[in-house]
């Protein structure tokens, strides 16, 4: 079985759905552990090691926006999926602000989770973003994660630099959101209704806009998908 022996931890303050999520994940063959208080939770993240952490926004003593960031920032690597409400956009981009590689909107259907939680396992030892790339007068550093135009520069989540470094390597044609998904974000099902790549997109968008104001750096083609703006 896939991923046998990875280890989650859920963090879920609703005991039905933490022990749905348990038995889901033990079932799949992973070793998942669950607690339902952001405190014990962000403790036990920093504590001891886990191959992925699925998070709940909405937590007692400590939500999991901040468990993310600090977790983020302790433990660059580390795997994380936050749960949101359904329909709120804003979570879901706070949530990716905050450092979390995926999300699921609640309810969710055990297909969606697996294909989130397979992804963000698979991902483990193949950062793209690792390179640095020279283009339209930018210098993206994937060791550094931080993008400079003459005196300004911008941060950049690991996520972000693999966007950049995966649009580079193939810009002499259009990427398309299912490709993104399957050699960016590892889904094994790129076929999964997701907003990641836009939100993604439109994030990276508006840190290039800060660099080079009034810049096309990243084209849409409609129906089709993405490709950087060819050099003049």
């Amino acid at each position: 079985m896939k991923n046998a022996k990875a280890k989650i931890l859920v963090v879920e303050d609703d005991s039905a759905i933490l022990h749905g999520l348990l038995d889901v994940l033990v079932f799949n063959g992973y070793e998942a552990t669950g607690v339902e208080d952001g405190g014990e939770g962000l403790q036990k993240a920093l504590e001891e090691t886990y191959d992925l952490i699925i998070l709940d926004v909405m937590l007692p003593t400590l939500d999991g926006f901040a468990i993310c960031k600090e977790v983020r920032e302790k433990k660059p690597n580390q795997g994380i999926i936050m749960l949101t409400a359904k329909g709120s956009e804003d979570d879901v981009v706070t949530g990716f602000k905050a450092g979390a590689d995926d999300y699921v909107s609640k309810p969710f259907s055990l297909r969606e989770l697996m294909v989130r939680v397979e992804a963000v396992l698979r991902r483990s030892g193949k950062t793209l973003g690792d390179e640095q790339v020279h283009y339209g007068g930018i210098f993206f550093d994937g060791k550094t994660l931080i993008a400079t135009c003459e005196d300004r520069s911008v941060e950049l989540t690991r996520r972000e630099m693999d966007i950049i470094v995966y649009l580079h390597r193939y810009r002499d044609r259009i990427v398309s959101k299912k490709e993104l998904l399957k050699e960016v974000w590892h889904y094994a099902d790129a076929g999964i209704e997701t907003r990641t790549v836009d939100i993604h997109i439109l994030k990276l968008r508006k840190k290039i806009g800060t660099l080079i104001p009034d810049t096309d750096f990243i084209l849409t083609v409609r129906g089709e998908g993405y490709r950087l703006e060819p050099k003049a």
